[in-house]
């Protein structure tokens, strides 16, 4: 079973290609963000070191959940709060992708175990993973798709592109470069051709 991460500016429409990518072939998609929300959960391992670090910050919502708004205000207006944030969750984060790889491992039913993050590079992930894929799609087709999907704003889009890894960053980490400028199946066809390569 091979280990692969995927990652990709927002908008670069990696959500489709790890669709086809379910469908096509035997492999276990897991969405760094989804499981970085499942670990914030009451309950779960991040909650209560969030509540402790952030204490006095409104953050919850009437049920005592985490607000996702509210955070991310909090958490995007300030640097260090943001980089606390980043320190309880993504170590979590990356221990229970390994635990699961490890599963998937055991299990023998899967080709592949395909992690989609955005900061697959930051976190260290080309250390644990055996190969990464970048999506790559230009910025203005990226800002188009976040203003009619998201609503996003200009100052927005440029916040968060700014935030990002130059391109350069990602071609000289990531061993497979999928070009998502043009229409799906082209898409389709440069993936199919890394699970040939694989």
């Amino acid at each position: 079973m091979k280990f692969i991460g995927i990652t990709g500016g927002v908008g670069a429409g990696k959500s489709e290609l790890l669709h086809f990518m379910e469908k096509e072939y035997p492999v276990k998609v897991v969405l760094a963000d989804e499981l970085a929300h499942e670990l914030m959960m009451p309950g779960a391992v991040c909650f209560n070191r969030i509540k402790e670090a952030f204490a006095g910050e409104d953050i919850f919502s009437s049920d005592g959940r985490l607000d996702a708004g509210k955070m991310a205000q909090v958490i995007f207006s300030d640097e260090n709060k943001r980089e606390r944030m980043n320190e309880i969750v993504h170590p979590a984060v990356k221990q229970e992708v390994l635990r699961r790889v490890e599963k998937e491992r055991q299990k023998g039913e899967i080709s592949c175990f395909i992690l989609e993050a955005a900061l697959l590079i930051e976190d260290g992930y080309d250390k644990i993973c055996d190969e990464l894929w970048y999506i790559y799609t230009a910025k203005d087709v990226r800002r188009a798709r976040l203003k009619s999907s998201r609503g996003y704003s200009d100052a927005k889009i440029d916040a968060i592109f700014a935030s990002q890894l130059s391109e350069e960053t990602y071609r000289k980490y990531c061993k497979v470069v999928i070009d998502n400028n043009d229409s799906l199946e082209k898409s389709f066809c440069q993936i199919r051709q890394a699970f040939a390569g694989l």
